[in-house]
C-alpha cells in the first residue's frame, strides 16, 4: 500500500491545457473517488497516474516515490477498465494469472494468488470458462480479480460500472467497497455517478473543467458545498438554486425574491454578504416542507412521483423549478398551491456572481 500524491500536474493537448493546476493528496489505504461531468479531466488525470499519459507540468508520487518518467508496469499500480479488458481466447485462471506470468512468478505462487483472488470474488466456480460464457458482473470480477493477484500498491479503476444495469452497479458497487474494506490498498476511482462517489469514497474529488473544485469527505461535501457547481452535482435530486436579493436589518436579514417573497438568511451564512447583493437561495429537496399558508414561498405544483418510500414533488416558483421530497404522503394534484419553507439551518447562501458560498 502507498499514499499517492499529486502535486501541480497540467496537461495539455495540441495546446489546450484540459488539466489545469491539480493538487490532490490521497493517504494510504484511503478510498479516493475523482468524480465530475464528462470532459472534466477525471479520466486523463488518471491515466497521468497510471502512466498512460504525459505530464505536462508537476509531479507524482506514489508511494513517496516520483514516479512522472516511470514506465506504467514499473509503477506498481494495477488498472480496473471499463470495457473489462479480457482476453477473449483465455479462460478466467489465465486472465488472471497472465501477468503473474509474465512477471516470471512461480507456478506455485501463481495457482496460490488466483485462488485467493477467485475465492474472495466467488470466481472458484467459473476459472475454466471463457469470457464470452460470463454476464457483465461476472466479468466485471474478473478484470478486479487479475488486478488483486498482482497485490499492487495503487488500484485504479475507470468508470467500471458504467456498462451495467441498474441493479447489477448496486450490486457491484457494494461489492468494490466490501473489497476495500478487506484489502484496505490504496484506491482511485473515476466516475460520472455522483451517487457511487457519495457511496463509496472515503474521499471525493469533485473536478470541473481542468480543476478541482473541492475536496472532502462525502458528507463534508453534501452538507458544506463550497460553491454553486459542488452544491448541484453532489445530491440526488439537486440542490435548488433560487435567485434573490439579500437584506440587512433588525429581522438578522432576509432574502427578497420576485414578487416580493422573502426568506430568512440560512444560519451558514450569518452575517456574510452585503446589503443588496444579488445572491442564490440554495436548499436541498429533502430539507423543505409543506408550510401553512403565506409562509416560505407560494409554489404551483406541476408534476408529483411517488416512489414509495419518498414523494417527489416539482413546483414552480416564479420562473424557476423548485424540488421537494417527502417522507410524508400528501395529496398533492397539479395544480395546486402549496407553501414551501426551509429548514434555514441546513440551507444554503451564494453569491450570484462568483458562484461562492457566502459563510460565516
Amino acid at each position: 500500500m502507498a499514499s499517492v500524491q499529486i502535486q501541480g500536474v497540467k496537461k495539455n493537448f495540441a495546446g489546450t491545457q484540459v488539466i489545469r493546476g491539480v493538487d490532490i493528496d490521497i493517504e494510504d489505504g484511503q478510498f479516493a473517488v475523482l468524480v465530475g461531468p464528462s470532459g472534466c479531466g477525471k479520466s486523463t488525470l488518471l491515466r497521468m497516474l497510471a502512466g498512460l499519459e504525459e505530464i505536462t507540468e508537476g509531479q507524482i508520487r506514489i508511494g513517496g516515490k516520483v514516479v512522472n518518467d516511470v514506465a506504467p508496469k514499473e509503477r506498481d499500480i494495477a488498472m480496473v477498465f471499463q470495457n473489462y479488458a479480457l482476453y477473449p481466447h483465455m479462460t478466467v485462471y489465465d486472465n488472471m494469472a497472465f501477468s503473474l506470468i509474465l512477471a516470471k512468478k512461480d507456478q506455485a505462487d501463481i495457482k496460490q494468488r488466483v485462488a485467493k483472488a477467485s475465492a474472495i470474488l466467488g470466481l472458484d466456480q467459473l476459472l475454466q470458462r471463457y469470457p464470452r460464457q460470463l454476464s457483465g458482473g461476472q466479468r466485471q470480477r474478473v478484470a478486479m480479480g487479475r488486478a488483486i493477484v498482482r497485490d499492487p500498491q495503487v488500484f485504479l479503476f475507470d468508470e467500471p460500472l458504467s456498462n451495467l444495469d441498474a441493479k447489477l452497479r448496486v450490486q457491484m458497487r457494494a461489492e468494490i467497497k466490501a473489497l476495500h474494506q478487506r484489502l484496505r490498498t490504496t484506491s482511485v476511482y473515476v466516475t460520472h455517478d455522483q451517487i457511487e462517489a457519495m457511496t463509496m469514497a472515503d474521499l471525493i474529488v469533485v473536478m470541473n473543467e481542468g480543476r478541482v473544485e473541492q475536496r472532502g469527505r462525502p458528507l463534508d461535501l453534501y452538507d458544506r458545498p463550497d460553491n454553486l457547481f459542488v452544491a448541484g452535482f453532489i445530491g440526488s435530486p439537486a440542490m435548488n438554486f433560487i435567485p434573490g436579493v439579500l437584506r440587512h436589518g433588525a429581522d438578522g436579514g432576509h432574502v427578497e425574491f420576485s414578487g416580493g417573497a422573502r426568506l430568512p438568511v440560512p444560519r451558514t451564512a450569518g452575517g456574510a454578504g452585503g446589503d443588496g447583493q444579488r445572491v442564490i437561495y440554495g436548499v436541498r429537496p429533502e430539507h423543505l416542507s409543506i408550510a401553512a399558508e403565506g409562509r416560505g414561498l407560494k409554489t404551483q405544483v406541476v408534476v408529483v412521483e411517488p416512489t414509495g418510500a419518498n414523494t417527489e414533488v416539482h413546483t414552480q416558483f416564479d420562473n424557476t423549478e423548485v424540488i421537494a421530497v417527502f417522507r410524508e404522503r400528501h395529496e398533492l394534484m397539479p395544480g395546486d398551491a402549496v407553501y414551501l419553507e426551509p429548514d434555514i439551518a441546513r440551507a444554503h447562501l451564494f453569491d450570484a456572481e462568483s458562484g461562492k458560498v457566502l459563510r460565516q
